[in-house]
């Protein structure tokens, strides 16, 4: 599976895991280029403590 925002590849991985109609990458299937540590974190009882990246793909950044 790959997934794209702006045109632009930002992962692309065999390996995903799928929750709820939601695709989630290994980490290392990421490319950090186009990722940075968002300053967002959330807490779910079972699942602990979460942390975000915003996607950046030239001057956009979400």
């Amino acid at each position: 599976m790959r997934a794209i925002w702006k045109g632009t590849t930002i992962a692309e991985s065999d390996d995903i895991v799928e929750v709820e109609g939601n695709a989630y990458f290994p980490h290392d299937a990421l490319r950090p280029e186009h990722f940075k540590p968002s300053d967002t974190h959330t807490t779910c009882p079972w699942k602990g403590r979460a942390s975000y990246y915003d996607v950046v793909v030239g001057e956009d950044e979400r």
